[in-house]
Order: C-alpha cells, then structure tokens, then sequence
C-alpha cells in the first residue's frame, strides 16, 4: 500500500479519495499524536483555502479534534503561512491547513504544523497514519465534559497582516504592482497588506467563488497576469499559488522571474547587507544550472538537497541557513517565518527594488536562466529506482555530461507517484536539449521496459 502522507499532507480528489471519514480519522489521529504528551487540554488551529470542499473537510477534521479531547480554533480562509504563524504566536499545540495548494480545485489536502509552526517530520506522518490503518486503536475517544471545544477566530487573519507589515515595513508608494491572487487564500490578506504599505495596486482574480481557485490564473497560469503588467505599464507583477506559499513574479517587461531568479536577486542583497547567513542558499537538485553558476560568480555557496519544500527545510534547520527555496516560488526566510511565504517572499522582492532603486529586469540579470528540457520515460514501477544499473543507460549520461563540458547537465529522477521516470536536461541550446532529452527516454524506456 502506497504512503497516505505525500510531500505536503494528504491529497485527493475531496469526497471520494480525500473523504469526509478520512479528515475525521485525520483530525483523531493528527491531534493525538501531536498533544498526547500535553499535560493540558491542547488547542489546535485550523484554516483552509478558497475551496468549495474546504468548509465541509474542515468540520469533519475538527470533530476528530474535538473527539480525542482538543480544542479547534477555526480561522476560516487563511494562506497557509498564515497558519504557521498563528501557530506560533498562540501558542498552540498544533496547525492544520485544508488546502491542496496549487491543484485544480476538485482536489484538496490536509497538511499539519507543530506547535513551532514546522511541517510534520516522515516519521511524525508514519505514527499518524498507522493509528489511522489499525483503526485508530488505542486513541481514547472522550465523553462528557472530556470533549474539546471550536471556537470561531476569524478577526486573527489582521494578526498575520500586521506581522507581514512589521516584519518588511517598506513604502511602497511608489511603486504599481499588478497582483493575482489565483482566487485562493491570499485574495484578502495580500491586497490589504500591499494597499497598507502605500502600493498603486492593480488586484486580479480576487473573487473566489468556491471552484474557480487557480482556474487559468495564479502562478502556475502566468500569461494573463504578463499581459496585464505590460497593459498597466505596472513595475511588477506578482503571482500567488492558491494557498499562497509560493510566488512568482513578472518584471516591467512582462517576462517571468521564477524562484530561481527571486533568491538569485534577494540572496545577494542579503549577502551584502550581511544578513544572508554563511553566505549560503539552499536549493533542489531541480534549480536551474544558471543558478549555481551564479553563485560561483558571486561568492555565494550554494547547497542541494532531493525534490521538496520540506527537505529543503529540513536542511536549513540543520545547518543553520536562513534562505532556501524552489525554482517553483516556495522560499523560506527562517528569520521570519517557518515554512514558504508567498506574500513574505514578495515584500523582500519589493524591498529590494526599493532599497536600490532598479527595475525588476535589471535585477534578474544576475542570473542566467539556461534552457531545460523534460522528457517522462515510461518503466515499470519497481524498476524505477534502479535506472543508473544499466550500464548502457549510465554510459549514454555520462557521454552527454562530456558532451556539455560544464555548460549543461543531465538529471533523472523517479516519479514519486507513477511508473516513469523524468529525464532533464539544462544546456545552453533549447533545440538540442531537446533532442538529447528525447533520445535519452526513449533509451531508459526501451532497455527498463
């Protein structure tokens, strides 16, 4: 059986993968495992994104809370980040976020915070989800006066804004940013915080209804948002996911400036503020070649850790960094927030081009992004992992790697969930990536299959 908990919670389909039983076992589970050391009545704070299904898991999940003997504080429509922080400032016992971020709104997640406001660590989830497969023995089911209460908080979103504005408290009165909020989480706390900080503000996709959350909109549909900072002659645009803890920007011009690119630019001004601690950025085997590079360049070191905001984290927290982040717009700033924060990312973007005074295309400059190419290999399932075995397919890498002498790379890496494995190549040529891509997936699938 495959593991319930993926890299960010619980997912599926709401109603039939993602049931209402499973939120309760969920919230049963979650609760207990996270509070049974507590030698008081433990608290819980929950909130979801813009999801026509977010109300209904949401009620499912706070009944398993309340069914073990912990209290809920509902805070209703929150980003995600939100909840992390909330965690933290309350001083609760645990967050629990309803959200399946960026994916089409029929899907949904369940993800939970510690009392720190950290993800879960694999083995947290695992203790989680064997309670839940032994259906739930040995979790004590309270009665009487025993059972946790909910109370409803949802004045405690104007706590996250105010620590938004507190923690970058830059003018932005200068500056016309076009906003798009991907009908999701943010489409409150973002605009009011950007308007609060003097913003000429142009917001879009502000109205969720419950089923339009990141429909052809936000940062994973940028065009529109491309158009509309050229059409504004608007200094920047600025994309949020649904639940709000990635952002992607687009420059004066209308060109993309991707996670990559967002730490390129503030890493540096961190370093020469002296505030980027051991000169370091964490990053995925997944960053672009451009990025790394870059670092060399400008003194910057540069560590890598496997796909996922998490071990990215994870890392950070061993080591003692305080920038790390994905090409996909999930940044973490440890000295302010404890997981990726959309709206966060954005005012430190902000705040750069302030405290320079340089259009955004100036400084993405600092980077080139060179050309990746992705090609999926179909293979069977439990072959996957084993691709660099076959000595024909390690040969053919190795003989591209000489090929791109330094200027392009080779990465596969196994899918976490389907029978494939993804073949990248970066290089300076788009035309022969390309080629080189397709040639190399068609070969791992013709000797795996």
């Amino acid at each position: 059986m495959s593991r319930m908990f993926g890299t960010d919670g619980v997912r599926g389909v709401a109603g039939t993968e993602l049931t209402i039983e499973l939120a309760m076992k969920l919230g049963q589970a979650g609760a207990y495992v996270l509070t049974k050391k507590k030698a008081h009545q433990p608290t819980i704070i929950v909130g979801c994104d813009t999801r026509i299904s977010g109300g209904m898991l949401a009620n499912a999940l706070m009944a398993g809370i309340c069914s073990v003997g912990a209290n809920a504080i509902y805070a209703g429509v929150l980003p995600t980040p939100a909840i992390a922080y909330l965690t933290r400032k309350h001083k609760v016992d645990a967050g629990v976020v309803i959200s399946a971020s960026h994916n089409p709104m029929e899907f949904n997640g369940i993800k939970f915070f510690n009392g720190e406001g950290y993800k879960l660590s694999d083995q947290l989830e695992d203790e989680i989800e064997a309670y839940i497969s032994n259906q739930m023995r040995g979790v004590p089911i309270r009665t009487g006066p025993a059972v946790g209460k909910i109370k409803y908080r949802f004045d405690i979103r104007e706590e996250y804004i105010s620590f938004m504005k507190r923690t970058v408290p830059v003018d932005l009165s200068g500056l016309k940013i076009v906003v798009d909020c991907a009908e999701g989480a943010s489409h409150d706390t973002s605009v009011r915080t950007l308007l609060d900080l003097g913003a000429n503000l142009v917001a879009i996709h502000t109205q969720p209804d419950g089923t339009n959350i990141n429909a052809n909109c936000g940062s994973t549909h940028m065009s529109e948002l491309k158009a509309r900072v050229v059409y504004e002659k608007a200094d920047i645009g600025i994309a949020f996911d649904g639940d709000a803890d990635r952002m992607l920007a687009v420059d004066e011009m209308g060109n993309m400036v991707d996670g990559d690119q967002i730490m390129a630019i503030i890493g540096n001004h961190m370093r020469r503020q002296g505030k980027l601690k051991q000169d370091t950025i964490v990053v995925t085997v997944m960053t672009n070649l451009g990025f790394t590079l870059m670092g060399e360049r400008e003194g910057l070191h540069i560590e890598k850790t496997k796909v996922g905001d998490r071990y990215v984290l994870e890392h950070m927290l061993e080591h003692g960094y305080n920038l790390g982040g994905e090409q996909s717009g999930h940044i973490i700033f440890l000295d302010d927030n404890t997981t990726g924060d959309g709206l966060l990312s954005a005012l430190r973007l902000l705040k750069v081009m302030t405290d320079t005074g340089s259009k955004l295309s100036e400084l993405a400059e600092i980077m080139e992004v060179l050309p990746q190419a992705l090609v999926n290999a179909k293979v069977p399932n439990h072959k996957k992992e084993h691709y660099m075995d076959y000595v024909e397919i390690a040969e053919a890498v190795k003989s591209l790697e000489e090929k791109f002498n330094g200027e392009g790379r080779v990465l596969i890496r196994p899918s976490g969930t389907e029978p494939m494995v993804r073949v990248m190549i970066e290089g300076k040529d788009q035309v022969v990536i390309e080629q080189e891509a397709k040639k190399l997936a068609e070969l791992i699938t013709k000797i795996m299959l």
